[in-house]
């Protein structure tokens, strides 16, 4: 598929699902609305799926891994060759995100869809597009059609997953100096200083905070991207894993199933697959507000409320899955509750 097919092809939630949803939710025994976002996401779901019967038992958590250029202007703490490593790990099962998706059911994908040098790892996908991105304080990160590519693959095994029955989506990534071309593509889409959307990442001291944001202000005064253009402001102050991500947020719209956010660089990538196709928003779940700065503002520009502020700042999907046995708990009522008609106690009426 095109990626106008793709964006053509996504649907808004259906709202008759969402409205008998929200009709059980209300004819559970308990007071209105008091499980607060658990009821809120089950009715979503619905929205998404179009049936009230939500069904998330099977789960998957697909970490796009990728390299970034502008790792040579020191924004990091550690270097370039960290990426393959904990990549390679994902494929042996040993990192955070895989540790977590033991505990809470979830199957880990990792995907290559940029890392500098050649994978090894059976669980690994092989989607390179290109050995890293150039370094985007001296020119574009890649090319449009790089970027489209690596969103095309994001969608593609996005749908492959769905294929296979997975019915709950949830995006991480790996990628050294992924927190910078975050913050670059976040200041673009958002309008903001470039200062304002930028974070310590994984542990700068305030000197290499102060070269971080330089390097993004320079890599914005170079390129120039185009705010009204989320592909353009992608390829030449993104990266291939936000590409990647942002073809999850797609594809799983396009298979009407769930796909969790994780934290700021998966939201980052959300706000490109919104701004590329808005109604894929309809089918985007928050999980939890990262340390970084900007998160809460690209979270709120989705109209996502997080259900958790634990101060996170581990990427790999690890808040995403953190969240997946809170809306299984939520499930667990909206299933097996009784009703105030089974008990033949008086209905909770709406407040006025």
């Amino acid at each position: 598929m095109t990626l106008e097919e793709v964006i053509q092809g996504i649907v808004p939630a259906d709202q008759t699902a969402m409205s008998r949803a929200k009709a059980r939710w209300d004819s559970i025994a308990k007071p209105l609305g008091s499980l607060g976002l658990l009821e809120d996401a089950v009715i979503r779901v619905a929205g998404m799926t179009g049936s009230p019967d939500v069904d998330l038992s099977r789960r998957a958590v697909v970490v796009m891994c990728a390299d970034n250029g502008v790792v040579a202007r020191g924004v990091t703490q550690t270097g370039q060759e960290v990426t393959a490593i904990v990549a390679e790990n994902m494929s042996s099962g040993d990192t955070s995100v895989c540790a977590m998706s033991r505990a809470a059911g979830a199957e880990v994908v990792p995907v290559d869809v940029g890392v500098a040098r050649p994978l090894t790892g059976a669980r690994i996908v092989q989607r390179n597009i290109r050995r890293g991105t150039a370094d985007m304080t001296l020119g574009p990160a890649m090319t449009r059609e790089e970027a489209e590519r690596a969103v095309l693959t994001g969608v593609e095994v996005a749908r492959d997953l769905c294929a296979k029955g997975v019915k709950l989506l949830a995006t991480g990534e790996m990628g050294i100096g992924n927190t910078t071309t975050s913050s670059a593509v976040a200041a673009v889409l958002l309008g903001r200083p470039a200062e304002d959307m930028t974070g310590r990442g994984a542990g700068l001291s305030s000197e290499g905070l102060q070269r971080k944001i330089q390097a993004i202000e320079t890599a914005i005064a170079v390129n120039r991207p185009d705010p009204a253009d989320a592909l353009d402001v992608l390829h030449k102050v993104g990266g291939l894993d936000i590409a990647g991500l942002a073809g999850v947020f797609l594809g799983g719209a396009l298979c009407r199933t769930p796909v969790l956010v994780d934290g700021f660089i998966s939201s980052v990538a959300a706000l490109v697959a919104g701004r590329l196709c808005p109604a894929a928003k309809d089918y985007m779940l928050g999980s939890h507000a990262s340390e970084e700065p900007a998160s809460r503002l690209v979270l709120a520009e989705l109209g996502l409320r997080p259900f958790l502020y634990a101060g996170m700042r581990l990427g790999e999907g690890t808040g995403a899955v953190a969240v997946m046995p809170l809306l299984d708990m939520g499930l667990a009522v909206y299933r097996e509750m009784t009703t105030f008609e089974d008990t033949n106690i008086e209905a909770y009426q709406p407040l006025t």
